[in-house]
């Protein structure tokens, strides 16, 4: 298994690494001494700098105004953006953006795709459903609005039922809990299901009529809101309905997800190693404690596994490739091992700063919100090992 990566995704992890150097991962008050939320928006700056940067328009075509790179990029930019806890959503709106092109309306994509990659558009996904327990799709439903003068279905002459794209649009209902800086998009994507009970994708803009923004608060700080629907009409051309769009676009997200998890937990080890390297006891570095360098080993071989589960899954998602497993039990590997071994990280970084990872003003603490944050989105690792086990179920391997 070679993971040796490109030239140009080299260059994209290093312009990311140029673009976020400045960034302070404590430039905005503590989580834990505000009341709500850390801040209004999001770095707009620093969302400036990834446009003129070309990393907004990283996965899209050359036609877009992109360089036509791969999941295994982004994840890159992603890994190098969560080491300094980048208050942006890059993984959403390249998701959204990624699926739009790949799914959706061409006109769309022409109208939306270059503003996106030039940074003047910011997009963000709903995928957690009511709870972030149940399936995102089935907790906001989409029913075709047919044309003026017509009774629910739209009809064709003589009485027959007229085709598909009889229909002028959507009407869309119900909510989505805890979307990112839905606040500050100009577009939300809403996973819903339709009366034939497939899933499809909705672009809703928040201002709209019928959506509502209730306010919340991450765990790490962040705002966030639950995203209420009553009634919300939307053109057909914001629906984005191709068959696996929904299924596609919930892999990147979650794969994307992995990548922050890696690349916070490597910023959480060198943070480590740094503290243990100087703080002394006895008159030696504790670094040199087989204790605390057995544990500090034992979290470098979790992230190490987070890393190769990380790139098998990218990589599935990004060549389609065969395997003895369909792309979701490779997904459901890097859940496993970015949920349990992200937590690990921060729980033994925090051990081995002693009372000095819980001052605020050190960031360990920070990151250990932000790290919570991540685990509580991708769900427990029990549940995603019993999805693989499901998979290896239906798929008997020789």
């Amino acid at each position: 298994m070679d993971f040796t990566f490109t030239e140009e995704q080299q260059a994209a992890a290093e312009a990311a690494r140029a673009v976020l150097s400045g960034v302070v991962p404590d430039g905005v008050p503590s989580p834990a001494l505000v009341p709500g939320a850390v801040a209004e928006d999001i770095d707009r700056p620093l969302w400036a700098g990834l446009a003129s940067s070309d990393l907004l328009s990283l996965t899209l075509l050359p036609e877009h105004g992109g360089a036509g790179l791969d999941l295994v990029a982004l994840c890159l930019v992603l890994r190098e953006s969560a080491k300094v806890l980048a208050r942006v959503p890059l993984l959403e709106t390249c998701a959204v953006a990624m699926a739009l092109q790949r799914y959706g309306d061409p006109g769309l994509a022409a109208e939306l795709l270059p503003r996106i990659g030039r940074g003047e558009l910011v997009l963000t996904a709903g995928s957690n459903g009511r709870s972030g327990h149940d399936p995102a799709e089935l907790a906001v439903k989409a029913r075709r609005r047919a044309r003026p003068g017509t009774s629910g279905k739209a009809k064709a002459p003589g009485g027959a039922a007229a085709p598909a794209d009889a229909a002028v649009g959507w009407v869309l209902d119900g909510m989505q809990s805890a979307v990112p800086w839905a606040q500050a998009a100009d577009w939300i994507a809403i996973p819903a299901h339709t009366d034939e009970g497939r899933a499809v994708v909705a672009l809703v803009r928040p201002a709209q009529d019928g959506v509502t923004l209730a306010e919340q608060v991450s765990t790490s700080g962040e705002r966030f809101a639950e995203v209420r629907l009553e009634s919300v009409r939307i053109d057909h051309r914001a629906l984005i309905d191709g068959a696996g769009a929904w299924e596609w676009l919930r892999a990147i997200l979650t794969t994307g997800t992995c990548a922050l998890a890696l690349g916070l937990g490597e910023a959480v080890l060198a943070m480590t190693s740094q503290y243990t390297g100087k703080r002394e006891q006895f008159g030696f570095p504790v670094a040199t404690f087989q204790s605390v360098a057995v544990q500090a080993a034992d979290r470098f071989i979790d992230l190490r596994a987070m890393e190769v589960t990380l790139w098998q899954a990218a990589w599935r998602i990004s060549t389609g490739a065969d395997g003895a497993l369909p792309a979701e039990g490779d997904i459901a590997v890097a859940k496993i091992w970015a949920s349990d071994g992200i937590r690990r990280v921060v729980q033994t970084a925090q051990h081995l700063h002693g009372g000095f990872g819980a001052d605020t003003d050190y960031p360990l603490h920070r990151f250990h919100a932000w790290a919570k944050q991540i685990e509580l989105s991708l769900g427990p690792a029990a549940a995603h090992e019993e999805a693989l086990g499901n998979l290896l179920a239906a798929h008997l391997l020789d």
